[in-house]
């Protein structure tokens, strides 16, 4: 088993998201955009009433739809974010 994950992970060269946990990348995106503008970009309600970042990946773990437009958001702007 730990040997199928580290070939799938060494497989991935070219993949943006390759090492980044979604805590990184859900900070990056809190930090250029703030929550407001972030709830606004992605419609999910904990980014809206009272967000954190511990109950916004509580959310995000178990939800994959609200994950996938984080990450698909993330990769939109991480030619800017450099």
């Amino acid at each position: 088993m730990l040997i199928d994950n580290f070939v799938r992970m060494s497989n991935q060269p070219n993949n943006p998201l390759h090492g980044k946990t979604l805590k990184y990348i859900l900070e990056q995106l809190v930090e250029y955009y703030e929550w407001s503008d972030l709830s606004e970009r992605v419609n999910i309600r904990c980014f809206k009433s009272n967000p954190s970042i511990k109950s916004c990946l509580a959310f995000l773990r178990r939800t994959p739809w609200a994950r996938e437009k984080v990450e698909d958001l993330y990769l939109s702007v991480l030619k800017y974010m450099d």
